[in-house]
């Protein structure tokens, strides 16, 4: 790799580390200051939205070769997140305060921290072992967490407000479904991942 690209990916991996883990530290002080699950969003929402927007450039980077993750897992990543965020957490205030989004919040900055921190360290050739065993073994306890409890769950608990306000009726106009069975499809194939990923490890 050429000293320009991996300066850059440097750059990328050490700016998204440090803005996840000022998301984790707001999501944490908002937890500490006022006891509650409650501030999550407010806190952090802002923030985790703008970094997770910007990661497309992973799809980027794998499109043009300048990390050997391909395109299709990264996009299918970013899509999923990005959908949740943008489409429904930041759309619906009715469920931008339950408990699910600190779970959901604090699942995704620390893995965060640890996989950004694992790319940024290996691309100056000095990342200890302690972080390379964090980015592969904490996502067993972080992913189920962030998605089936987290994500997943929220999904869940938006259903009767996405029917109630027919969200993106116009959209959806023109298919023979409608937003709440989408998103209906999209807890079910996720919670079947989840069952897959974790039978594959057992």
């Amino acid at each position: 790799m050429s000293r320009p690209s991996n300066f850059y990916l440097l750059a990328y991996n050490s700016l998204q580390a440090v803005g996840w883990a000022v998301s984790l530290s707001r999501v944490l002080s908002s937890f500490v200051s006022t006891k509650s699950f409650n501030g999550a969003y407010t806190s952090a929402g802002d923030l985790i939205c703008f970094l997770q927007t910007i990661s497309f450039l992973e799809v980027i980077h794998g499109a043009i070769g300048l990390v050997p993750s391909g395109v299709l897992l990264p996009l299918m990543q970013w899509g999923g997140r990005t959908h949740f965020l943008l489409a429904i957490l930041c759309k619906l205030v009715e469920i931008q305060e339950l408990p699910s989004v600190f779970i959901t919040f604090f699942a995704w900055s620390l893995s965060e921290v640890i996989r950004y921190s694992h790319y940024a360290l290996n691309c100056v050739g000095i990342c200890p072992f302690w972080v390379t065993y964090l980015r592969y073994t904490a996502f067993i306890v972080l992913y189920p967490l962030g998605m089936a409890v987290g994500e997943m769950w929220l999904m869940y608990q938006a259903l009767p407000i996405i029917k109630k306000k027919n969200l993106y009726a116009d959209f959806f106009d023109g298919f023979p479904f409608n937003y709440y069975s989408f998103v209906m499809v999209l807890i079910y194939l996720a919670l079947l991942m989840c069952g897959l990923v974790h039978f594959s490890k057992t």
